[in-house]
């Protein structure tokens, strides 16, 4: 503990600057500029170290914040990016990305705010870059052993990783274009600049793995034919599906699922289109549904220059500090304003859409209601009912499971929230198949995909070579049905 006093002299939380919404909003760059180093080290002075550091319970990978937070405070960065990696492959994903339960879990959180976990981990990270000390660790040795692994999300990046470094030839099938899943195609640019998932696609090639992009496994290749090719198969697909808003109008133009709003954005930034068909310029454009999804919908339709921007939740706002009910160091559901609602727009809550209003088959206004609460769930209140206009609706109410397998012998079964069942090792009942991330346990957060991605791979080598060298987060096997 490099300051036994720090919590008590530093009390404070300083989080570094935001760029001007007037300036941001006129490209996709990040929001945030790079912490100052002084206000990293001051913050990380703040670590308390605890005798039981809640924070590394709070964190699925099992981080060892208090360790490289008192190596940032000391001014040995290049030491704690080596800690910052025992236990996390990219941790400049989770800590942009990330909605940091370690914080939650911070100790100093019980009377005063808490360390800035987020804000450190990115800084080690962003500094290890800049100074050359992120390299290559390809493997000593092969072992022979080949592994294919679906889906290059975070779950399976890190499988990958982990499985090429104990010394397997692994492959990485991925359907689109370019790595990365959600992390490249899913997350805007404001929020994570697509230069740090290449960065680290090129360090996994550079060690060995293997990738083929526009290869989608059940239409290219047979899941039938991949089993043969390999030893083992990590699926590792994510959970894709759409939660559908099923009303009346639905069928309208301008009324979407918004990942295909998101894709398409993305793609378009990556210079991969020239043009999204779903342009919010101009337009009267609401966003159906309260969380991170819904938020980048927020501000990628600001910076696309919409008319308006409307978010609806259907249930209560969050209350701004901890209830009885989510007592520390329980992960709580607060009142938020993330960057994207700093920009502007209207968020309205206990808003039930009740139907899509269209006209000349494209969508024209929302109705909308007021929420109440039966026995039944939540219901709109008759009578209550408003028109909103609306040129543009995207739906981001969240997912609802894995695609499934479109060979019925390859058939996985499904566990709870849709997702394919599998055992605490991450095995399934097919030989040699195993299910990291969110195809394995629903809708979840980046820093499970990795923590199940670190896991599935440890039990993987285990399947392979009858015992394991990877290390494994202890959480993801404790929490891994879905």
């Amino acid at each position: 503990m490099a300051d036994p006093r720090g919590f008590l002299t530093v009390r404070e939380r300083e989080l570094a600057p935001k760029r001007p919404v007037a300036l941001r909003l006129r490209d996709w760059r990040e929001v945030v500029d790079p912490a100052n180093p002084e206000l990293v080290a001051r913050q990380a002075s703040r670590c308390m170290d605890c005798g039981v550091a809640f924070c590394n319970q709070g964190c699925p990978l099992g981080n060892l914040i208090p360790e490289w937070n008192d190596l940032m405070h000391r001014g040995r960065e290049r030491e704690a990016v080596d800690r910052l990696h025992e236990t996390n492959n990219f941790p400049e994903f989770t800590g942009r990305a990330c909605p940091a339960p370690c914080e939650s879990a911070c100790v100093l959180g019980i009377n005063q705010p808490a360390v800035t976990i987020k804000q450190i981990e990115n800084s080690i990270i962003d500094q290890a870059f800049l100074n050359g000390w992120v390299q290559p660790q390809p493997p000593s040795r092969l072992t022979g052993k080949t592994v294919a692994v679906v889906g290059s999300g975070p779950a399976g990046l890190a499988a990958a990783q982990q499985l090429t470094r104990a010394g397997h030839t692994v492959a990485v099938y991925e359907r689109d274009e370019e790595p990365g899943g959600l992390l490249r195609f899913g997350i805007p640019d404001f929020k994570l600049e697509k230069a740090l998932v290449a960065r680290r696609v090129e360090q996994l090639k550079a060690e060995g793995t293997r990738f083929r992009c526009g290869v989608e496994i059940g239409r290219d290749m047979s899941w039938t034919e991949l089993r043969r090719r390999y030893d083992a198969v990590v699926v590792a697909t994510g959970a894709t599906v759409p939660r559908e808003l099923p009303l009346p109008g639905r069928e309208l133009a301008g009324v979407m699922p918004a990942m295909d709003y998101l894709t398409a954005s993305n793609r378009v930034q990556s210079g991969a289109l020239e043009a999204t068909p779903f342009d919010a310029a101009g337009k009267h454009v609401i966003v159906i549904g309260g969380g991170d999804t819904g938020a980048d919908c927020v501000g990628t339709a600001h910076r696309q220059g919409a008319r308006s921007v409307t978010n609806l939740a259907i249930g209560k706002r969050p209350s701004e500090t901890r209830t009885e009910a989510q007592p520390w160091p329980v992960h709580p559901t607060l009142f938020e304003v993330s960057s994207s609602h700093e920009e502007g727009g209207e968020r309205r809550y206990l808003a039930s859409t009740v139907e899509f209003v269209g006209q000349e088959g494209a969508v024209r206004a929302l109705r909308v209601a007021e929420t109440g609460f039966t026995e039944e769930g939540r219901v709109p209140i008759a009578g209550t009912e408003r028109l909103l206009d609306a040129d543009l609706v995207l739906i981001a109410m969240g997912f609802t499971g894995p695609e499934a397998i479109s060979e019925p012998a390859q058939e996985l079964p499904r566990g709870a929230r849709g997702a394919f069942a599998r055992d605490a090792d991450f095995a399934t009942e097919l030989p040699g198949v195993y299910v990291a991330g969110d195809a394995g346990r629903g809708q979840s957060l980046i820093v499970w995909a990795i923590a199940e991605g670190r896991a599935a791979a440890a039990s993987v080598d285990r399947y392979l070579m009858g015992e394991s060298v990877l290390p494994s987060p202890v959480g993801a096997h404790d929490r891994a049905f879905a």
